[in-house]
Formats: structure tokens, C-alpha cells, sequence
């Protein structure tokens, strides 16, 4: 017998977002509306915003730039394993991300689930 996923009052699934896959976008499909954001949100740590409900940014400090790079490196490496790509501003000390689904020129769950995962680096 499969078990029922519960979900929230919006139907977005409470699974803990750092364990779900995310799921490649092909568009057509509308951007998440603010309670949308609002309840995934909730999901991830702090340090993260939402920008204009377009997307999601992040920064980090070090103190020197081969950490910032490595930890980049380690970001990048949880994009490559879920083929979501964020963009990442990186200097001395510091590293920032951006995250959005391209195709729909927006936030999607996959980029709070990417977020997540990032967060498990903390």
C-alpha cells in the first residue's frame, strides 16, 4: 500500500525539502505566487531572501578566498547532482548565490529545494 504524502493548505508537499530531487522545469508552468514563497520559506534558514519573488539570494563570508572557492566548488557540485544551476558571485571572503528557474523567469519549488540543500552545508 503506498502512502498518502501530506501536503499544507497551499499542496505543496512537507516532505523536508533537502531530501526531495528537484525536478527540471520545461516552462510553461506559472512562477510560485508570495504564499507560495511564504510557506517554502519557512523551509530554509534565515540568511536567505526573496527578491521581488523573483528569486531566491544568499551570501556567505570566509575568512580568505580559498574557502569561499572551495565551498563554491561544493555548491556547484549539489547542482551538478540535482542539473539545477545557480549563479554564484564569488570574491575574498565571501560568496553569493542566486537561484531562479530560467524558464519561467521566477521561483519554482526546485529552487527552495536547492536552497535546502545548500543550507546542509552550514
Amino acid at each position: 500500500m503506498q502512502k498518502e504524502v501530506e501536503t499544507d493548505i497551499y499542496g505543496i508537499d512537507k516532505m523536508e525539502l533537502s531530501k526531495k530531487k528537484c525536478i527540471p522545469c520545461e516552462g510553461g508552468i506559472p512562477p510560485l505566487n508570495e504564499e507560495e514563497c511564504n510557506v517554502l520559506r519557512k523551509e530554509i534558514d534565515d540568511n536567505w531572501k526573496v527578491i521581488s519573488l523573483h528569486h531566491l539570494e544568499r551570501e556567505w563570508l570566509f575568512d580568505d578566498f580559498i574557502n569561499a572557492l572551495n565551498f563554491t566548488n561544493k555548491l556547484g557540485g549539489i547542482c551538478e547532482e540535482e542539473n539545477h544551476h545557480a549563479d554564484f558571485e564569488l570574491g575574498w571572503g565571501r560568496v553569493k548565490v542566486k537561484i531562479f528557474t530560467h524558464k519561467i523567469d521566477g521561483l519554482a519549488e526546485a529552487d527552495f529545494i536547492l536552497a535546502a540543500k545548500f543550507d546542509c552545508l552550514d
